[in-house]
């Protein structure tokens, strides 16, 4: 269990809950975040509050319009879809640009403690999909988004930090934003293995992954609707990442 809370600072509520619960570790989000004292602070009593000093502390640290941490505290950095474009123009200098964002992430995030980055996004979109992902994606074709997403993951390893690949099994044909409706993608297990899956499957010897909330009409059984999205594809391309899902609060 990873939890999250309410505000800048721990309540009473929330460190008798972490005590009792124990969870596995912890998320922030923008509300978390007000000044950089504060942050180092609140991640401080995050793990004091569950007697662990080594639990993991999450943070979607993206760049673009997805990153928690803002200027004036940190640098506004460019989005994957910026990065991309790069890579089309250059493919040495996009996926070296990739790996120095995430080590500069590393560098950034550390300092305050927190030591996991939901990133990288590996989602594909397709054509009308919704903008939830947009300029969140790398690219429009898998092999763009598969190396792209193994340069950031290898930039926030060598700085001492945990990417979570995300939104397994892909979010890229959602037709509507998953943080307000269920996105229903009825394309064949055929289609999704050719272009959605394969960035997951290329990076499946990393260690933690994100599921997308998305029905999958192909996969997605009445017998199999209890499990996270991603569980059937993990299961045939020997995928052992870590499942973790999304908080419903994620958008506060």
């Amino acid at each position: 269990m990873i939890l999250g809370s309410s505000g800048p600072a721990l309540t009473a509520d929330e460190i008798s809950l972490y005590r009792d619960e124990r969870p596995w570790g912890f998320i922030l989000f923008a509300r978390n975040c007000v000044e950089p004292a504060q942050i180092t602070d609140l991640v401080a009593a995050m793990r004091d509050s569950v007697g662990r000093p080594d639990a993991p502390v999450l943070i979607d640290q993206e760049g673009g319009r997805v990153q928690r941490i803002r200027p004036p505290m940190l640098e506004r950095y460019p989005s994957a879809a910026v990065l991309g474009d790069l890579y089309r123009a250059d493919r040495d200098k996009g996926l070296r640009a990739a790996w120095l964002m995430s080590r500069l992430h590393a560098f950034d995030l550390m300092k305050f403690g927190i030591n996991v980055d939901c990133l990288p996004v590996l989602d594909v979109p397709v054509e009308g999909a919704s903008n939830v992902i947009g300029d969140r994606a790398y690219g429009f074709d898998p092999k763009t988004v598969s190396e792209m997403g193994q340069a950031a993951a290898d930039g926030l390893k060598a700085g001492g930090m945990l990417p979570i690949m995300k939104h397994m099994p892909g979010h890229g044909r959602g037709m509507a934003d998953s943080h307000h409706e269920l996105p229903v993608v009825t394309a064949s297990l055929a289609e999704l293995e050719a272009h959605d899956f394969i960035p997951f499957v290329a990076l499946r010897n990393e260690l933690m992954a994100m599921s997308a909330h998305i029905v999958f009409t192909a996969v997605d059984t009445e017998r199999r609707r209890r499990s996270p999205p991603g569980s059937s594809m993990r299961s045939s391309a020997a995928i052992s990442a870590l499942m973790v899902c999304s908080s419903p609060t994620i958008r506060r």
